[in-house]
């Protein structure tokens, strides 16, 4: 299963990122994480169908009303072993 991970820049820490990346991600039936990183990014680890993780992307490069998102970078990430999606 294809898995990906973002780092979205901009203005995307407390302005509720995360919590609508999870309820994106899981209306699209994938798994992983979304973490708030020291430099002021967004790290989404992504886990799912081709074509899913596809449009999270696309979410991604727009996110929640109160963000602006700057950057959206997509790299390979080896599939982990867990399951849901998690705010960290």
């Amino acid at each position: 299963m294809p898995a990906a991970r973002f780092l979205v820049s901009g203005r995307v820490q407390g302005v509720f990122f995360r919590a609508s990346a999870r309820e994106q991600a899981l209306a699209l039936g994938i798994e992983g994480q979304a973490v708030n990183l020291p430099d002021g990014r967004v790290e989404v680890l992504a886990v799912g169908d081709a074509a899913a993780v596809d449009a999270l992307e696309r979410w991604l490069w727009q996110g929640p009303p109160a963000a602006r998102v700057d950057a959206v970078e997509r790299t390979a990430w080896p599939e982990p072993a867990a399951s849901g999606f998690r705010i960290a």
